[in-house]
């Protein structure tokens, strides 16, 4: 059994390795899944051509378990057996917590707080939020804010506990709810187009796009029963620099006795809407105190 290892393996970390599966973390900008014909860097690439040792000619290979986008960086774990990969793919919700941080766009108006739906992708593989229970899959995230708003304009770096695996989750969730993930394409606004050139003016100097900003969204801590040992394994991987001030922030937990929204139709069966809980600035009641004895 090996321990905790640096290998580097184009933007891929090996972290934990056994004879049944690798832990790895992924660097923001390398696939999970490798593409046909496509010549790009993958972590099931990067992982075959390790457990194959430079030998072309084998039939040794890695199997994911799931994924991560493309944009995403983060803790993974991947199967070196197809039999283990079924495992987990049978167990995954059961013997799996994953806890990811992202920074959203605004300043939330809870600390905490719970996102419901139902979760359907269209022909254009763009995902969202349905009313028809039977078109879509029940996705539920959970939620803490961790640092309050910075910025300008105002962002939030927040904590999230996934308690499903679906496809763009935390994305769709925060996007409907109008906090879009930081530099997310596709489900954020869309950046405004350049002023036309007056007729006249001089053409400017061709200059090169400033690049993308990066997408603030990252697989923090993954923990989960050992398919052969069955005792717990946990991880966590480095945060970015955009999420540095999150320091040994706790798992979010929905704190007990919190209370809930009654749910409200959508088709044939019925979602909870989003939770929120309000809280008060701690030291509140003490500053109204002394003004109302001042006064």
């Amino acid at each position: 059994m090996k321990g905790r290892s640096e290998n580097r393996l184009r933007g891929v970390r090996i972290l934990y390795e056994d004879p049944q599966i690798f832990v790895i973390e992924k660097a923001a900008g390398v696939l999970s899944q490798a593409l046909r014909n496509v010549d790009e860097n993958s972590v099931e690439e990067a992982l075959g051509d390790y457990v194959r040792k430079g030998q072309w000619k084998s039939s040794r290979r890695v199997y994911l378990v799931h994924r991560l986008d493309r944009d995403t960086s983060g803790v993974m774990v991947v199967a070196k057996t197809e039999a283990v990969q079924q495992w987990f793919r049978e167990h995954w919700n059961e013997v799996t917590t994953k806890v990811y941080l992202a920074r959203v766009a605004g300043a939330l108006d809870a600390e905490r707080g719970v996102f419901e739906s139902y979760l359907a992708e269209d022909e254009k593989f763009f995902v969202r939020s349905v009313r028809d229970g039977h078109s879509g899959k029940f996705a539920r995230t959970v939620w803490r804010v961790v640092e309050l708003p910075a910025g300008e304009p105002p962002s939030t770096l927040v904590e999230v506990l996934l308690k499903s695996g679906r496809k763009h989750q935390i994305r769709v969730h925060f996007a409907e709810a109008g906090h879009p993930v930081l530099g997310d394409a596709k489900y954020g606004p869309k950046p405004p187009k350049p002023p036309p050139r007056a007729k006249g003016a001089p053409e400017a100097r061709r200059r090169r796009p400033a690049p993308p900003p990066p997408l603030c969204l990252h697989a923090w801590k993954l923990s989960f029963e050992h398919p052969a040992t069955h005792k717990t394994l946990s991880f966590e991987a480095v945060p970015p620099r955009w999420a540095k001030q999150v320091g040994r922030a706790a798992h979010c937990q929905p704190r007990p006795g919190k209370k809930t929204v009654p749910p409200v139709r959508m088709g044939k069966r019925s979602v909870p809407k989003v939770v929120f809980k309000q809280q008060r600035p701690k030291g509140r009641k003490q500053e109204e105190k002394r003004n109302d004895k001042r006064s």
